[in-house]
């Protein structure tokens, strides 16, 4: 396969990461898809990963093209001057806006640390379906903004706000998730990474990065009559390998 270049310079490289790809090679599956060693030979280069992106989360996904830039710009991350945007389809209504402060553990570690998101709800829909114990489905279109890095973090904290994430097999609702593969052919996870911003340590210039959504996700969100999200996110020709 070939992945969706974003953006490329002498120092960077950002791709599209495609639903069901691990970033790099895992004990997990050792015969899954991985970027890392998809975008060295798309490059005839070695990439170094300096951030991540669940297996199951599509989006903007950086790689710097040295040991020493990726040395660098992991500092900002660490430091939390990176901003990352993020949309996902949740179940129920969101309120308009809020931050969730929730400590948690993150897979391997042994106590709580801080996690801290921004969300703004963009969207969101009642569907005439009885999906669980309720004669209707209510869903959100949630734009998340981690100022903390801890894995899985969106995923953890829609659950604790009892808006799960579709499509999350983890922390998110069985019934909900079957019924968007039922109804809708999606058993994907509904969880983008639409925006990466960060300072470029050699040109100091603000560089911001935008993902399109691919072309079943934007249909989706037609469907659902969110057509300014749609709009405004564009749509990507490709395609996840678990859409």
């Amino acid at each position: 396969m070939t992945l969706d270049i974003l953006y490329k310079d002498d120092y960077f490289v950002a791709i599209n990461k495609p639903s069901g790809v691990f970033v790099h090679p895992t004990d997990l599956d050792r015969n899954a898809l991985s970027c890392m060693p998809i975008l060295r030979d798309q490059l005839g280069q070695w990439v170094y990963p300096v951030h991540r992106l669940d297996r199951g989360t599509s989006g903007v996904l950086l790689f710097a093209l040295s040991s020493e830039i990726a040395h660098e710009i992991m500092l900002q991350f660490d430091g939390r001057d990176v901003h990352k945007e993020y949309l996902a389809v949740v179940r129920g209504f969101l309120p308009e806006s809020g931050i969730i402060d929730h400590a948690y553990c993150p897979p391997g570690m042994a106590e709580p640390v801080d996690a801290v998101t921004e969300f703004i709800c963009e969207a969101t829909i009642e569907l005439a379906f009885a999906v669980g114990r309720y004669q209707t489905a209510r869903y959100s279109l949630m734009k998340a903004m981690p100022k903390t890095g801890r894995q899985h973090q969106i995923r953890r904290h829609g659950a604790h706000l009892n808006h799960p994430v579709v499509g999350d097999h983890n922390y998110g609702d069985g019934k909900h998730n079957r019924f968007f593969k039922d109804h809708f052919g999606i058993s994907r996870l509904l969880l983008m990474a639409t925006r990466l911003s960060f300072c470029h340590p050699q040109i100091g210039e603000r560089i911001t990065i935008d993902a399109p959504i691919v072309t079943r996700i934007q249909m989706l969100f037609e469907q659902f009559g969110w057509q300014i999200a749609a709009s405004r996110y564009g749509a990507n020709q490709g395609e996840d390998i678990y859409a």
